[in-house]
């Protein structure tokens, strides 16, 4: 009777409600809502407001928008969040929606887009999340299409692409294998040897004299660093000749650092040996001088081993603005205590400040305890100005530090998430696989990477996981949560 009847006892012929203002009383999740049409209808397009108006369409045009329905009562039932949805509702009463803690970003979302509101009503600061969140996912998302182009073997391939595929996993990911991890901790042994022979052979009881007297390198230890420089240079061009992306690699910072490290030992060795022809010899031995500095920049090469360094540097990436107010506090004390400690200091008649632009080393090395006594007051209002200069540095540069802290931290654990998620997805995967649901897990991830991101292949193997991290990002259709469903 309920599917075949579409009349109502309430409602009349034309699809008007008998009384001046119609009540929409909706069940969600067990939670109990009663709204007027008058609110509803102040945002027209929203699944709410639509349910004004179905009772005229019969049972097919109700349970295309809620999931029962008691015409007794004349109650909507919804399977889904009620407390995502008490957040939501706050739309039709302040025209915005904030949400609650505790929710999950990305579920608040897809619940929004059930509903069929907006997401410009969400508030500024909760979008802010939603952002964080699909960040978040598009990592653990190419995470996994790495992995899984990894593991996949493309027949169609030429043999030297095949062979591009192996040299750069070789090379670039030591996980893959014993003899890749083998690799990887020899280049890491030859940037420590390269930096520790650069710095014994300033030491003059080591250096020699040659015919024209000058010191240079013992012969040891520059044919140690040839030898470093040698590897070097065939690590960064099997890992150029093997880049996917040949542009993007040479312009990669770290790859302009292994450029820099390799460059000077050919330019020393070309103007050595060419140089003396074109200019006077000792013009020759200053560019020379000059280029084998640049060999320090070798030591940054030991952040592509080292996740602590990288974890570091993108840490700091994120922390301008507090390196920003750090500098901006120090900046400020400096000019006002080097200029009061001029002026409080011409009094003394062996006084060592000069001018103010010498005073702020004074005020420099003051604030930040470092202390050389090269110059030093001795008024004592100059003393009791450097007293409250060093207690201000201490104040200024303990301020910012403890956010700069939390950044590395929050980065260093958000990192180590996102790696056992993008595991997390490929077990699931398997696990699923094994079940029944795929033809076999090491077939599925070889087709998977075989078909690409936008295949359609790639989108059906890709539901059979019901994680709810990337699923949504990598396939093109959308699959909506239910309240029943766990939030990760």
């Amino acid at each position: 009777k309920m599917a075949g009847d579409s009349s109502f006892p309430d409602v009349d012929t034309d699809g008007s409600e008998k009384s001046e203002e119609m009540e929409i009383v909706v069940n969600v999740g067990g939670v109990r809502q009663v709204f007027y049409e008058d609110n509803l209808n102040q945002y027209p397009e929203t699944r709410l407001a639509e349910l004004v108006n179905c009772l005229s369409g019969g049972y097919d045009s109700i349970f295309s928008l809620c999931d029962d329905y008691n015409p007794g009562k004349r109650e909507f039932y919804f399977d889904r969040d009620p407390d995502a949805f008490k957040c939501i509702i706050d739309v039709y009463y302040f025209g915005e929606i904030h949400m609650k803690k505790g929710i999950c970003p990305i579920c608040f979302k897809n619940e929004m887009e059930f509903w069929k509101v907006d997401l410009k009503f969400l508030d500024d600061c909760c979008k802010a999340h939603l952002s964080e969140k699909k960040e978040e996912l598009e990592e653990i998302a190419r995470r996994v299409q790495l992995i899984l182009d990894d593991l996949g073997i493309d027949a169609s391939e030429s043999r030297w692409k095949r062979c591009q595929k192996c040299i750069w996993k070789f090379l670039e990911k030591p996980e893959s294998s014993y003899p890749a991890r083998v690799i990887a901790v020899l280049s890491f042994l030859f940037i420590l040897i390269s930096s520790v022979v650069m710095c014994v052979g300033t030491i003059p009881d080591l250096q020699v004299v040659d015919a024209e007297g000058n010191r240079m390198e013992h012969p040891t230890l520059d044919s140690i660093e040839t030898a470093c420089i040698g590897w070097f240079t065939v690590e960064y061009v099997l890992r150029l000749i093997s880049s996917p992306n040949k542009l993007h690699f040479a312009l990669s910072f770290m790859n302009i650092v292994d450029v820099l490290a390799i460059l000077p030992f050919y330019v020393s060795l070309t103007l050595t040996h060419l140089g003396a022809k074109l200019m006077e010899l000792s013009n020759v031995q200053q560019a020379v001088q000059a280029l084998r500095i640049m060999r320090i920049a070798r030591i940054f090469k030991l952040a592509r081993h080292s996740s602590g360094l990288q974890t570091l540097t993108y840490a700091l990436k994120r922390s301008f603005k507090e390196l920003g107010l750090l500098l901006m506090y120090l900046a400020v004390g400096i000019f006002v205590f080097s200029a009061l400690g001029y002026t409080m200091e011409q009094s003394h008649p062996e006084t060592l400040f000069k001018s103010i632009p010498q005073s702020f080393w004074w005020a420099i090395i003051t604030m930040t305890t470092v202390g050389y006594g090269d110059i030093y007051p001795k008024t004592t209002l100059g003393k009791l100005n450097a007293a409250i200069s060093f207690l201000c540095g201490v104040i200024a540069i303990a301020l910012p530090i403890h956010p700069i802290i939390n950044n590395f931290v929050r980065y260093y654990n958000k990192q180590r998430v996102l790696e056992t998620a993008a595991k997390h997805e490929l077990e699931l995967m398997e696990l699923n696989s094994a079940e029944g649901k795929a033809t076999g897990s090491k077939s599925e991830l070889e087709d998977l990477s075989r078909e690409g991101k936008e295949g359609p292949f790639y989108s059906s193997r890709i539901k059979v996981s019901h994680s709810d991290t990337f699923i949504h990002l990598l396939s093109e259709e959308k699959h909506y949560r239910t309240r029943l469903q766990s939030c990760k």
